[in-house]
């Protein structure tokens, strides 16, 4: 194919570096770790470095992607195949442990990022690699594309005071870089100073939506099945801090949403004007897990008409103010624990601040809100482009 991207993984077997013969490897990865001939880079890099690959480690949802929702740990086993150990750093300890990285002389990572700052595996690997510091240990970033692309960034950046495993750096929701410029962006900005290499893709360019890159979409974790559920995330994930259903539990995570009580005409009538590049599909659908189980909830689909008119944090903001307006007594805030945080609550740690939350629920404009963040993410735009790979 002309122009085909050439993910790092691809790379790293065409031309592996001369700093891991007769090293010991470890490799972070999960199911969307995979070659363009759909094999596994564990599987690969066993092939081409026969008997150095020692451990594996896996990041939330575990190491075969099969753990559906949040706080559900995955736990540590020897990989059958190989007969290596997989280590589970979504399990008691979301930091790499000394004994863990005894067994490795170089860690290796291969994670399929969705572009959004809530999405815990970039944390899992800013983790690995304050660790991979300490013992110094070099680690190597195989790249992959952001799927939602590299140009539009959206939302506030996290305020220092709202960090958690869900925020550990003041980023917007939106973030617009791929995994292996936001771990550089760590490495550098936030005093980590990791002995990091990041192998880069070939052909891939920062207008590019997935569907641009010709590549095979693979779940990175089960409840973003599609690109599309991707595009709506960075948005529709602020309702896991509520008792709206996401859409977990359905065929449509996060495209689709709702609860029993949605009166739908009246939140369409209102925020179709305000939402631009997405149509509201009105629904009814019964989820078979999480919130309201065996329910039928009144919602929508978000249909996206234009991805570069289409900013998902703002219009869910908006939706979820709407829902606050005309369901003031059915709507109500999650209460903890989220995500190993069991005081705060957890749609403060989802927008990176408890001012925001208050704004919203203050009927604030959310329009003229922000134009107020408009500066500093801004600021994080001028920051990050030192960190493009690509142009």
């Amino acid at each position: 194919m002309k122009n085909q991207i050439i993910t790092g993984l691809e790379t790293l077997i065409a031309h592996p570096p001369d700093d891991m013969v007769g090293k010991r490897l470890g490799l972070l990865s999960n199911p969307a770790s995979i070659h363009g001939n759909f094999r596994h880079a564990k599987d690969l890099i066993q092939d081409f470095f026969p008997g150095r690959l020692k451990a594996l480690f896996s990041p939330q949802h575990g190491f075969y992607a099969e753990k559906q929702d949040n706080m559900v740990e995955s736990r540590h086993f020897m990989e059958p195949d190989l007969n290596i150990p997989v280590f589970s750093l979504y399990n008691e300890t979301r930091i790499p442990t000394k004994k863990m990285f005894d067994e490795i002389d170089v860690l290796l990572i291969d994670i399929q990022d969705v572009g959004t700052r809530v999405y815990t595996f970039i944390y899992t690997i800013s983790y690995c690699l304050e660790t991979a510091k300490k013992y110094k240990k070099p680690v190597i970033i195989l790249d992959r594309p952001n799927p939602i692309g590299g140009v539009q960034v959206e939302g506030n950046l996290l305020t220092k005071d709202w960090a958690s495993f869900v925020g550990r750096f003041p980023i917007p929701m939106r973030h617009g870089l791929t995994v292996g410029e936001i771990s550089q962006l760590f490495n550098r900005e936030f005093g980590i100073h990791a002995d990091l290499t990041i192998i880069p893709m070939k052909n891939w360019k920062r207008r590019m939506y997935w569907q641009d890159t010709g590549l095979v979409w693979i779940s990175p974790s089960p409840n973003l099945p599609t690109p599309e559920s991707c595009m709506v995330y960075p948005g529709q994930v602020i309702f896991e801090g509520t008792n709206i259903s996401e859409g977990r539990g359905t065929t449509l995570p996060f495209e689709q949403f709702g609860a029993p009580f949605l009166d739908t005409e009246k939140i369409k009538t209102e925020a179709e004007p305000l939402i631009k590049g997405a149509f509201l599909r009105p629904v009814h659908f019964e989820p078979t897990s999480g919130k309201w189980q065996g329910q039928v909830c009144k919602g929508f689909q978000i249909h996206i008409t234009s991805k570069e008119e289409y900013n998902s944090y703002l219009s869910s903001l908006i939706l979820m103010q709407l829902i606050l307006k005309h369901h003031p007594h059915e709507f109500k805030f999650k209460e903890p624990p989220y995500e190993y945080e069991f005081e705060r609550l957890p749609m403060d740690l989802l927008l990176g601040s408890r001012t925001l939350r208050e704004k919203i629920v203050a009927f604030e404009d959310l329009g003229r809100l922000s134009d107020q963040w408009q500066d500093e993410l801004n600021g994080f735009k001028s920051l990050s482009r030192k960190y493009h790979l690509y142009d």
